[in-house]
């Protein structure tokens, strides 16, 4: 079950992460169009003028300008984003605009697609001549984003889902067992003769064979005295070995495990043997 809820913890841990690290694009492209920009300028030896802000004009849209006009070449244009933008692991699918300033036209524009093979690059030989150039880059998102929104949001509800399935299943198993004929209440413990073992407020006591046989003799007859024959007889001579003083090192074992409840003592009956006193 532990393993069971690790997974599922694990896999909504992931898909938040998913979440964040799309939160954090908007910072990432303008640290990148930035680069591009300072790039283009110390490409026509200008390390003075400012790269200005870069301007986030909507959700996939941002804007690179600049304090001074500068001259353009697509080809290195192209080049600078790619690198740049895949140096950042930011989306593959985007659209490039360099708008003059002036007059509003488009002076330059290409569409990347994944790879620059099925992208659409124009004009790579012509350069803008020196002017003031506005560089924008909306990010092509896919058709079923919506979709993808709504499948986080299902997958966010399986997890918690199966999180309350196999925690309530768990506290279900929990309570058969506790419940069930394989089990003997003995003061504040439970006692699972088969499954060798005390549990006392969900704390597991585990018991070796021996204490756990023991155990079960005196459960059966409680404010009784055992004869240390019987006992003997029953967990070692039966078996077809006993050794010295082993009853009484079990015994004492026995009773440091159920010490922490006052109403049940296992007493030393002198030259006799041994009796479960239970209040």
């Amino acid at each position: 079950m532990n393993k069971l809820v690790f997974k599922v913890l694990l896999c909504t841990l992931f898909l938040f992460s998913c979440n964040k690290r799309e939160s954090d694009i908007p910072n990432k492209v303008k640290v990148s169009l930035r680069n591009v920009g300072h790039k283009l300028l110390l490409a026509q030896k200008d390390s003075t003028s400012l790269v200005l802000p870069v301007k986030q004009i909507e959700k996939y849209k941002y804007e690179l300008s600049f304090e001074n006009g500068l001259q353009i070449e697509p080809e290195e244009l192209v080049s600078l984003i790619n690198e740049n933008f895949k140096k950042s692991e930011l989306p593959p699918r985007y659209l490039v605009e360099v708008e003059n300033c002036v007059n509003n036209e488009i002076a330059y524009s290409f569409e990347m697609i994944l790879n620059e093979e099925n992208s659409i690059i124009p004009c790579s030989g012509r350069n803008l001549p020196n002017g003031c150039y506005v560089i924008s880059v909306r990010f092509l998102q896919d058709q079923n984003e919506g979709g993808n929104l709504f499948y986080l949001i299902i997958s966010l509800l399986l997890s918690v889902v199966v999180f309350v399935i196999v925690y309530y299943k768990g506290k279900l198993k929990s309570k058969v067992l506790e419940d069930s004929n394989d089990t003997q209440k003995l003061g504040i413990f439970i006692f699972y003769p088969e499954q060798n073992k005390l549990v006392k407020q969900a704390v597991e006591i585990p018991l070796s064979k021996k204490e756990c046989e023991l155990l079960a003799i005196f459960i059966e007859k409680p404010n009784q005295i055992i004869k240390r024959e019987e006992l003997t007889k029953k967990v070692w001579e039966d078996n077809g070995v006993f050794v010295g003083r082993s009853l009484d090192t079990y015994i004492s074992k026995i009773r440091k495990k159920i010490k922490e409840d006052t109403s049940i003592r296992l007493v030393n009956i002198h030259g006799v043997g041994y009796k479960l006193e239970v209040d």
